[in-house]
């Protein structure tokens, strides 16, 4: 807009596009100051930047949700889990800018002083915890990317401890069960493995004694070489003997072993992909704390909260500009063009709080007329009546025997 004593700057897309993110009225301050411009396209870039933050962490935090789960140190990018991730981040920062838009737009400028008063932070209050969720939901995942490195190295520490104890309580329980599986071949068990001890110590003695390694005794297939291969041969044949007559139950024991076996190789499989499941987003959080410590994450999330929570402080702090002379002006020729008339501060309530009075002209107009209507039409229905009434009074006058023939035609008749 061009004036003789003052000439504001054109103002371009980007800056347009601020203005819509602070709420600004692009008519009113393409006619306010460049101040107010300036003042409402900070606003708008704060608004934005938020958003766009909350964006990426939020994309951030949902890929490491959806991702596969694997070793904290090589874990390779998943395409399908990125694409999920940007999608939802898309949608979360679009949610969030949305809520910090209402958020400035919603905060006035308290009592046009740069001074805040305790009754302007209580009228905030809201807003303001609102913006402090919102910085805590944002800080958060930009703190587990800030010490990723950090973060996977004890995290891949927590994991292979995980993977020990799991594997030591397999290795108890499957113990244990196998304790109890040879308990219940106990006899059976116990018989075989002591002829496969005496058996090997026969073979040992056989052997030794073929080499000539047993003291005072020349090597040879003399007759104590034969003493000894007829005693292994003979506990060879007790051991045939003996698995001929158990047979059903040494193939049933090493049936049920090698069940028990398989099956603890399959729970020893799982090991590493149940010790991979330790990585989620809340494990990230508290090992995120663990490194950083609490002051530093703590300064974190504070410096979150200021670029949340600057827009509603600078908008309370904010001095009346022409460009809120304008807006109320607007409001009132608004106001005044569809009759609505605000008596401020017109009566006290209950609690003794003074309340505004509006009025409605227009709708008070036309249920004014309604009424009237009503009433003329009411007026005119009874005129109406009165009318009828008088002439059919008059037919009576002129003839009364037609007028009862005409009401009890079936008595004349009859």
């Amino acid at each position: 807009m061009k004036r003789d004593y003052y000439e504001l700057p054109e103002s371009g897309q980007i800056m347009r596009l601020l203005w819509k993110c602070a709420g600004g009225d692009r008519y009113l301050l393409e006619r306010a100051t460049y101040s107010d411009q300036i003042k409402y396209m900070c606003l708008g870039g704060i608004v934005f930047a938020t958003g766009a933050l909350a964006g990426i962490a939020g994309g951030y935090a949902f890929y490491t949700i959806f991702e596969p789960r694997g070793s904290a140190i090589e874990n390779p990018i998943d395409l399908q889990t990125v694409f999920i991730s940007i999608l939802f981040g898309i949608i979360w920062g679009l949610m969030i800018y949305n809520i910090d838009r209402f958020i400035v737009t919603s905060t006035g400028k308290g009592d046009g002083t740069e001074a805040i008063t305790i009754g302007e932070l209580k009228s905030a209050l809201p807003r303001i915890i609102m913006g402090m969720i919102i910085a805590m939901t944002i800080s958060k995942p930009v703190e587990i990317r800030m010490f990723k490195t950090e973060i996977d190295i004890k995290l891949r520490e927590k994991q292979l401890e995980q993977q020990a104890e799991y594997q030591s309580k397999v290795d108890k329980t499957y113990a244990d069960r196998e304790k109890l599986l040879i308990a219940d071949f106990g006899k059976i068990s116990e018989q075989r493995n002591s002829l496969n001890q005496r058996i090997k110590i026969a073979e040992q003695a056989y052997t030794d004694n073929l080499m000539g390694k047993a003291v005072g005794i020349v090597g040879g297939n003399g007759p104590l070489s034969k003493a000894l291969k007829s005693q292994l041969d003979d506990l060879t044949n007790q051991l045939a003997t003996f698995d001929n007559q158990n047979g059903k139950d040494l193939a049933e024991l090493n049936k049920r072993k090698d069940e028990l076996r398989n099956e603890k190789e399959r729970a020893r499989a799982d090991n590493t992909k149940i010790a991979n499941g330790l990585d989620g987003l809340l494990e990230r959080i508290k090992i995120a704390h663990e490194v950083a410590g609490f002051w530093i994450s703590l300064f974190i999330t504070l410096l979150f909260m200021a670029i949340e929570l600057t827009p509603i402080f600078f908008k309370l702090m904010l001095t009346k500009t022409t460009y809120d002379y304008l807006a109320e002006n607007r409001d009132e020729l608004i106001k005044a063009e569809y009759g609505i008339e605000v008596k401020y501060d017109y009566y006290k309530d209950k609690q003794g709080v003074e309340r505004h009075l509006t009025i409605n002209h227009e709708a008070e107009k036309i249920i004014f007329e309604k009424i009237k209507v009503t009433e003329i039409q009411r007026e005119l229905t009874l005129y109406a009546i009165n009318k009828y009434k008088e002439r059919e009074q008059k037919k009576i006058d002129d003839n009364l025997d037609d007028y009862i023939n005409s009401i009890n035609p079936h008595e004349q008749s009859s």
